[in-house]
């Protein structure tokens, strides 16, 4: 990465900086504020980085960053499709495909979720790759930050890894596989006819699940828009949920958030989510 690109990352880091309002981001304004933007050590918060390296990438020098911090800087600092493609060009990394993890998340969405501080709530792909979580999700269903490839989307890993579905008691196991099948083929036929992604994972887990191919034949459809559902949290047992969607306009993006399904105790569970923290319950990183 040479020092032109170095010096231009930092310029570009601190022009984004500078237009945000603290209020943007779910940041209280406080009293007093020496810049009319975001602080450094705001950046650094909402990004997951430290506030030392931050403050070395906008002074333009450093170790280059990693495709994961950059995906994470725009996200804090709501950048555009094409703003954020900008500075994974500055940092001379290759700009993510569509539909992976690292994924530009609709800022519209981002600004909602902030929102969301004490409830669980998560960006999705349409097949199911998760971009960004907020700590109540987090502690709800375990950090999704860590995966990658075809392992990103929980369909995959649902029909592929059985740990990943301890996340619900087994007697809603079929269930769960009929929706997710239902939910890929809709979100697949959605897509541009061109469109390889969707086509990859379906021919992966025909070939790697006879469950999946079983349930593929059926030629169920139907968009997962309101869910109730059973969650199994290894601290807290049970608890069930109503989740909700909120589509993007092109459906490639689906916000969800979980709320104490009625008539059942688990508003008490979800309040002790932040009591507990993620410490315990975060998946290990593949």
């Amino acid at each position: 990465m040479g020092a032109a690109k170095y010096t231009e990352l930092g310029a570009f880091l601190r022009s984004r900086r500078a237009r945000i309002r603290p209020a943007d981001v779910g940041l209280p304004s406080g009293p007093r504020r020496r810049v009319p933007g975001l602080r450094r050590d705001e950046v650094a918060q909402l990004a997951g980085a430290s506030v030392d390296y931050y403050n070395e990438l906008e002074r333009g020098a450093g170790s280059q960053p990693s495709e994961q911090m950059i995906a994470a800087l725009a996200r804090a600092l709501r950048l555009t499709a094409d703003e954020r493609d900008y500075l994974y060009r500055l940092a001379d990394r290759p700009v993510p495909v569509p539909g992976s993890a690292a994924s530009h998340v609709h800022p519209g969405m981002l600004d909602l979720l902030s929102r969301l501080t004490s409830t669980p709530a998560q960006v999705i792909t349409d097949l199911h790759v998760t971009l960004v979580q907020n700590p109540p999700a987090v502690a709800l269903l375990g950090d999704q930050s860590g995966f990658r490839g075809p392992r990103a989307s929980f369909v995959h890993r649902w029909f592929t890894e059985p740990d990943a579905r301890r996340l619900y008691p087994e007697a809603d196991h079929e269930g769960q596989s009929r929706a997710f099948v239902a939910d890929l083929r809709a979100a697949a036929a959605r897509r541009h006819a061109k469109d390889t992604e969707a086509g990859a994972m379906i021919d992966s887990l025909l070939a790697a699940s006879p469950e999946f191919a079983a349930l593929w034949a059926d030629h169920d459809v139907a968009f997962r828009r309101n869910d109730r559902k059973r969650l199994v949290h290894p601290v807290l047992g049970l608890i069930e949920v109503d989740c909700l969607n909120l589509f993007s306009e092109d459906g490639r993006q689906r916000l969800l958030w979980f709320t104490p399904a009625v008539g059942t105790d688990s508003a008490g569970a979800l309040d002790l989510l932040s009591v507990l923290g993620t410490q315990q319950i975060s998946e290990p990183t593949p």
